[in-house]
């Protein structure tokens, strides 16, 4: 068929031809944004799922949404060893300048732009001073204390005023928040629980992997009154099916329902494997419709393609010691498994291990979703482990 015309479109945070099963989720979002814009409260709310669900998605749609009904949507990706401060003050600058052009001068938005600027003095790069400018003179004795538990707070509030004097609202959309550290996370939830007991119209619409939850639980204990967790898991089968028909229909193309079956099957539902084989059994597929036979063609290529770069990617970050703890891990299954089940099969102690397990942790690999329990955040990182690492090795390193 037309790869031109193919409407798969695997890749990293790109939407998908259909974005199905998420509706709840989005129509949450919209209603707490709508919520705010009359002065209403609403919780903010973290999403949170393994790698390659469409968190990133989400969280752009809803950004989307909210520039095209006229709110301010503040985006940030959070990447791993970076400063909070460093991600958010440029587009709060800019979304500060957007309020003080509407027609009109504004005492609140000006007072606003003054205290970004007393934070913005206090914001380091080392031992550099942080390149970002604002022309006006600094409100003295506002977000300018150096701390960040009490900076970010103010500096929250007086921009949140500002867009309620322009009678709007504004969504903080921030992805990969679990790279943040505790310190800055705490400053952060407290920056929002401050604009809410005031009823201010700014909310935060963030993402994460699973160990977020427990991120925000330790770093302040009011974060489970605060926010809404909705989980982003895998689709369910009616969902993944149509996520695969739509967009093939859409273009006058049809796919039968054993292939729908066997893609849905190999995927377990999760939206950027269904890409992928969808991508690579329309290019394959002669006519219409796509079936059964095309899909398992395509197969070991699919395969080949996530292990070289979905998987392996994630793979050569690791140490020695963090693969073999993984092997063993995928050993065990999807899981997740008991930290002692773990390292029985390592031959170690569960003490001698814990530090792997705290950077595997650290690096996104690997989540607790109980104490004591670990759990894969990429999925089908079972099976790669088991298709690139031979069993032996498990007992090899360990001895």
């Amino acid at each position: 068929m037309d790869l031109v015309q193919n409407p798969f479109s695997p890749g990293a945070g790109t939407p998908p031809p259909a974005l199905v099963g998420r509706q709840a989720i989005l129509s949450q979002a919209e209603i707490a944004l709508a919520r705010l814009k009359l002065g209403r409260s609403e919780k903010s709310a973290l999403l949170v799922g393994l790698r390659g669900v469409g968190k990133t998605v989400l969280l752009r749609t809803i950004s989307d949404w909210a520039e095209e009904h006229d709110y301010h949507s503040i985006f940030a990706e959070v990447p791993e060893d970076a400063q909070l401060s460093h991600l958010i003050i440029p587009p709060l600058r800019e979304s500060l300048l957007k309020l003080d052009r509407i027609a009109g001068f504004n005492t609140t938005v000006k007072r606003a732009m003054r205290v970004l600027r007393s934070f913005l003095g206090k914001v380091k790069v080392g031992n550099e001073d942080f390149t970002v400018s604002l022309d006006i003179e600094p409100e003295i004795g506002a977000a300018d204390s150096g701390d960040l538990n009490f900076d970010l707070p103010n500096l929250f509030t007086a921009i949140a005023e500002a867009a309620a004097a322009r009678n709007t609202a504004i969504a903080l959309v921030i992805d990969e928040m679990q790279y943040l550290q505790e310190k800055e996370f705490a400053a952060l939830i407290r920056a929002i629980h401050a604009v809410a007991q005031k009823q201010l119209p700014l909310v935060l619409i963030g993402a994460g992997l699973p160990q977020l939850v427990g991120l925000a639980g330790r770093a302040k204990s009011y974060a489970e009154r605060l926010f809404n967790f909705p989980e982003v898991g895998p689709l369910a089968d009616n969902d993944a099916r149509e996520a695969l028909r739509k967009p093939v229909r859409d273009q006058k193309v049809d796919i039968n329902s054993e292939a729908l079956k066997e893609i849905v099957h190999l995927t377990k539902g999760y939206p950027y494997f269904l890409q992928e084989w969808g991508y690579e059994a329309w290019n394959y597929a002669a006519k219409s419709p796509i079936t059964l036979a095309d899909v398992k063609a395509v197969t070991p290529q699919v395969i080949s393609k996530l292990d070289q770069n979905f998987f392996r990617v994630r793979f050569d970050r690791l140490t020695p010691s963090e693969k073999r703890y993984l092997r063993a891990m995928a050993q065990l299954g999807p899981g997740p498994h008991r930290s002692g089940d773990i390292a029985n099969l390592l031959r170690v102690k569960v003490q001698s291990v814990a530090p792997v397990r705290s950077g595997l942790i650290q690096k996104g690999m690997v989540y607790s979703p109980a104490h004591g329990d670990t759990a894969f955040t990429v999925p089908l990182f079972d099976e790669f482990m088991r298709r690139s690492m031979p069993k032996e090795i498990i007992a090899k390193g360990n001895r």
